[in-house]
């Protein structure tokens, strides 16, 4: 794991998400309610990217394409995709649930880095 600079803390401002390229991984820089949260841009269920999902009120991101839903802090499962029941069973072969990646993040000397996995 190594720290990456990513962006000016200035070019965050809150309430704003931006996705940074780090070695071949797409993270979602979000600034929600003053806290930072970075996040891989891909939910886990079909890998389509998360940039414009939902936060709830809970500090959760739902993915804007199937509705799963993930903890911020953790990238804990909070809801997974449901499927219609004739489809239900063998989707859910293929679509598990897995975690979101989420990354430390921290500020420091005027900057937003992100710990990663090189």
């Amino acid at each position: 794991m190594s720290w990456t600079k990513v962006l000016s803390a200035d070019a965050l401002s809150p309430d704003s998400r931006q996705v940074v390229k780090v070695g071949n991984r797409d993270i979602l820089l979000l600034n929600h309610q003053g806290q930072l949260y970075a996040v891989e841009n891909a939910c886990p269920h079909l890998k389509l990217p998360l940039k414009k999902g939902k936060i709830t009120e809970d500090g959760a991101i739902v993915c804007p394409w199937h509705r799963s839903a993930f903890d911020l802090r953790t990238g804990e499962v909070k809801k997974w995709v449901t499927w219609p029941p004739l489809v239900g069973k063998a989707m859910s072969i293929v679509s598990q649930q897995k975690a979101l990646p989420v990354f430390p993040v921290r500020v420091e000397d005027g900057s937003i880095w992100i710990e990663v996995e090189q």
